[in-house]
């Protein structure tokens, strides 16, 4: 289930950076924020700015707010910086990685497709998007499920046009599986947003 209710695009516009394949067209064509005002002057705070920019980042993993705040307090107790920990954190997610395997064209897909058993890890079914994958750690479409339409569209390459494998993943579409390598390194994590400021937010 998604964690955002309004419309994805509208989110997009409000956020600045579009969330789905779908929502670049609509973004391009309206890249100000929904609404009647959409188009005048807004005041940025500090404050505001920071906020943002955490739910820019919110947004693009689909989480809740009470996730996110766990995720950066488990960040926070790593050694290094919390910003580039906050983002290993939610990019080892196991929805996350099926999204940028190429298993799933969206996060929200991705959520779905996790949440309704269709993958495993490890030889084991995992059904919860949070589970943190470790390097080493193989992840494959449930054989049961490979036949389903969206599964039939990954492995023919239909969705390598929505970004590059990142270099900490081995994948295998054809098998529809892949392995996590090595925890990623931020300037290889393809998400827009700057870090810092959410740790800033967090932190006030």
């Amino acid at each position: 289930m998604t964690n955002q209710k309004r419309p994805k695009v509208k989110i997009a516009r409000a956020l600045g950076i579009p969330l789905t394949p779908k929502s670049v067209k609509y973004f391009e064509a309206r890249p100000y924020p929904p609404g009647q005002h959409g188009r005048g002057r807004k005041q940025n705070s500090d404050y505001k700015v920071r906020l943002v920019e955490k739910q820019r980042l919110r947004a693009q993993y689909d989480l809740s707010e009470t996730q996110m705040a766990r995720a950066f307090d488990r960040a926070r107790k790593v050694e290094g910086k919390t910003g580039e920990a906050l983002i290993s954190e939610l990019e080892t997610r196991l929805d996350s990685l099926v999204l940028r395997s190429g298993i799933a064209r969206t996060i929200y897909q991705a959520r779905q497709m996790v949440v309704h058993g269709h993958i495993e890890v490890n030889g084991g079914k995992v059904n919860r998007p949070s589970y943190q994958l470790k390097p080493g750690f193989v992840v494959t479409v449930r054989e049961r499920s490979k036949e389903k339409t969206p599964f039939l569209v990954a492995r023919e390459g239909g969705n390598a046009g929505e970004g590059q494998t990142p270099k900490y993943l081995e994948v295998n579409l054809k098998a529809l599986a892949f392995r996590l390598d090595r925890a990623p390194q931020r300037r290889e994590v393809p998400v827009i947003c700057d870090e810092q400021l959410v740790v800033e937010y967090y932190s006030r």
